[in-house]
């Protein structure tokens, strides 16, 4: 069994209706079973999948999203994708049992509040002027790009620089690696 990173995780995420998903099929991936059984527990158990926790992608949101990938894996399926939102995720963790759905729910959870806490993060840095009260903020947000990205990252040496651009604010953090030492 693979371990799950928050990087595949955070790479599957999309924006539909103005919520943060993850289509039934990456679910199904990064769980290690097939869509079917995803969609299947959800047909199953529709007392845990009410309104707001799963989305029925509509015809043009998925004409839409396929569209975006030029040759995706996606755009064969014949039915239209069930997206999950976090709480969505959270009930469908509650009936998937293997150890690769438990892993990876973990996974989702860590990812979802990470990109939830960096939004807060952001959003509180933009609106704040004084140097001491942003200081915190900036170690925090760079400390939480370096969790989601730490994999994606290029390094050289031991030192890592980010710099992100928004339309509020700009920043930049350097991760810093302790360089290892060959064994004795």
């Amino acid at each position: 069994m693979n371990p799950i990173h928050m990087d595949a995780v955070q790479a599957a995420i999309l924006e539909i209706r103005g919520q943060k998903v993850l289509l039934d099929q990456e679910v199904a991936n990064i769980c290690g079973v097939q869509t079917k059984r995803i969609n299947e527990a959800v047909r199953n158990n529709p007392d845990k999948f009410p309104a707001g926790y799963i989305l029925q992608l509509t015809q043009d949101e998925w004409d839409a999203l396929k569209s975006k990938f030029s040759t995706s894996k996606r755009g064969g399926k014949v039915k239209r994708p069930t997206a999950f939102p976090e709480k969505g995720l959270y009930l469908l963790a509650t009936i998937l049992k293997s150890p690769q759905a438990t892993d990876a729910t973990f996974t989702i959870i860590e990812t979802f509040a990470k990109i939830r806490e960096l939004s807060r993060t952001i959003t509180t840095l933009s609106a704040t002027t004084k140097e001491f009260e942003q200081k915190p903020l900036l170690k925090r947000s760079g400390e939480l790009v370096a969790e989601l990205f730490d994999d994606q990252l290029q390094t050289r040496d031991t030192e890592t620089s980010i710099e992100l651009n928004f339309a509020v604010l700009k920043f930049k953090h350097t991760i810093k690696r302790a360089k290892k030492t060959p064994s004795a």
